[in-house]
């Protein structure tokens, strides 16, 4: 892409935004990416660090370029929560990673599910994760075994390329892209399309933080644009002609913020153009000064859609966009595709719930295996942490379903088993102060024996850390990991409770309370508490977040 003419207004100095002349390193991670290339570690773990091991890698490479081939350290085991701020990196982590596998769109084959499970269980004990950003992540990677693991992915159009950094990581599609009749778009080649161009492009190999990006046509909304950096959502103009919504900067983190509209209309056709647009305006506009300031989101906030719309246009487009209209509300409250959908080709779609993400490699490789014996060999990894089997007849519908209960995979699971996502916690991940995995199945199978009844769609989120990786702000329920005081006065794991978030028509974040936290051990008697006095108080058809929004406060503590 050719250097923009500067036209916009000048922005505010000092944030290092390269647009304004600010090149030079303004902190550790911006002087590590000036002194060597995220992508430039890879050839360095093939030749180097997998063959001398961990204790020759290079802290800079170690700490940061190996995100952008999709690798942290996990934590160490053992180290409690409340140590996670006290202790330096070198003493939280652990000399073995966790790798995220990069599905876009989280498409996969029978063959590359069956890839993805080997892997875990030959390299990661048996561990894996369906994240909510449909990736797939390892625990307990040697460095030794990287580059076998890249090279067995390779053979099944896989990578790990960018699933971290300050980079363009996975970009969300709908599972059901090019599935169901009532789509706006199927957005899939304009998703492939664009990860082809720039996925590992050193054009974008330098962002001022993560870039997380969207692209669906899917009538619930399920890849979440409210909260993505840039999303292009589903539309039908005027004319009768389907395109995309541009909406940019949204995020959730310490500081959560909507995306907003920019109020153009997007054709197919520009659709990689525009995104190459828009992430340059983050590379070049985006604040670097400070890490805590570096998302989209606050340039965002501090231009408006109208002015981002003028530079992206001018600057970068050379063109200006035709207006477009808002996409139509999700037709459906639950996006994650769980239960059984029929296809447009009369087959059907069957969606299953995992335990809160959490899975083995060897039961991958048997969900490869019923899906070639029940579908045609189609998986889809979904945003809420659910795998989906496409392409079953009718008449094999009730016999899949069945064979998924036997390895605990329900496709008819509990309001609470469905609506429960969890991070990874504190069991690997070196930001987490609590556990979160095992808790997060612990609290909802409490709810099913205290609550058997429970009838509506409930979202309970259980993050680990206030960097939202399962988005508590954005939960019916969401808890966010902390230190909490129990009734003897020890400092133990809890959480600060945020009620009534959601997404969609009239979206707000969860409402909390100053002071209010709960222990872990309490976490399932104050959900009990506050769904039996929904239950008690709802007017028809009243849904919790609604609820929450007009609730006394002491109906919820």
């Amino acid at each position: 892409m050719s250097s923009p003419t500067r036209t916009s207004n000048r922005p505010q100095r000092g944030q290092g935004q390269w647009a304004l002349g600010y090149r030079e390193p303004l902190n550790p991670n911006e002087r590590m990416k000036k002194d060597s290339d995220g992508l430039e570690v890879q050839q360095r773990i093939i030749d180097i660090y997998a063959k001398a091991g961990f204790d020759s890698i290079d802290p800079g490479d170690l700490r940061g370029r190996m995100r952008w081939m999709g690798l942290y350290t996990q934590r160490a085991q053992g180290i409690p929560g409340g140590k996670t701020a006290v202790l330096e990196p070198e003493e939280l982590e652990d000399s073995y990673f966790m790798m995220r596998v990069r599905i876009d769109s989280g498409q996969l084959s029978s063959d590359a599910l069956r890839v993805i499970g080997g892997i875990s269980t030959e390299f990661g004990r048996d561990v894996a994760d369906v994240t909510d950003r449909q990736n797939v992540q390892y625990h307990w990677i040697r460095i030794e075994d990287v580059p076998e693991i890249w090279r067995r992915l390779e053979t099944v159009g896989l990578s790990s390329m960018e699933a971290c950094g300050d980079v363009p990581r996975v970009m969300l599609g709908c599972p059901l892209a090019g599935i169901l009749e009532d789509e706006v778009i199927d957005a899939t080649d304009v998703i492939h399309a664009t990860v082809d161009k720039y996925v590992g492009n050193p054009e974008f190999s330098n962002l001022p933080r993560k870039w997380k990006t969207s692209m669906s046509g899917c009538v619930d909304h399920c890849t979440e644009p409210e909260i993505d950096d840039v999303a292009f959502v589903g539309v039908v103009n005027e004319a009768g002609e389907a395109g995309y919504d541009l909406w940019v900067g949204g995020g959730l983190s310490t500081n959560p913020m909507f995306a907003q509209r920019v109020g153009v209309f997007v054709r197919p056709e520009e659709v990689t153009e525009v995104w190459a647009g828009v992430t340059s305006v983050f590379r070049d506009y985006g604040y670097r000064r400070q890490r805590t300031r570096a998302r989209i989101k606050f340039l965002m906030a501090d231009w408006g859609p109208e002015k981002f719309r003028q530079v992206l246009q001018d600057e970068y487009l050379q063109r200006q966009l035709p207006d477009g209209p808002a996409p139509a509300k999700a037709k459906h409250d639950q996006r994650d595709h769980v239960g059984v959908a029929r296809q447009k080709d009369g087959l059907n779609a069957v969606g299953f719930a995992l335990r809160t993400g959490r899975i083995s490699g060897s039961l991958l490789t048997t969900i490869a295996d019923l899906a070639d014996e029940y579908g045609q060999g189609r998986v889809r990894t979904t945003t809420q942490q659910k795998l989906v089997i496409l392409d079953v007849p009718d008449e094999k519908v009730e016999a899949l379903v069945a064979a998924l209960a036997e390895h605990d995979l329900l496709v008819r699971p509990s309001a609470f088993r469905r609506g429960t996502m969890a991070c990874t916690g504190l069991e690997f991940c070196k930001l987490a102060i609590v556990e979160t995995k095992q808790h997060a199945q612990d609290l909802y199978a409490e709810l099913e024996k205290r609550l058997p009844e429970f009838d509506e769609p409930i979202g309970i989120n259980v993050n680990g850390c206030p960097n939202s990786c399962a988005r508590f702000q954005t939960a019916d329920i969401g808890f966010k990991g902390s230190m909490v005081k129990d009734d003897s006065g020890e400092m133990v794991e809890g959480f600060q409770v945020h009620l009534g978030g959601h997404l969609g028509v009239d979206a707000t974040f969860g409402r909390k309370f100053r002071g209010h936290k709960v222990t872990k051990a309490e976490t399932a008697d104050y959900c009990e508490r506050v769904l039996r006095g929904y239950l008690q108080r709802r007017e028809p058809g009243e849904r919790f977040a609604a609820y929450v929004a007009r609730a006394e406060e002491d109906w919820l503590l």
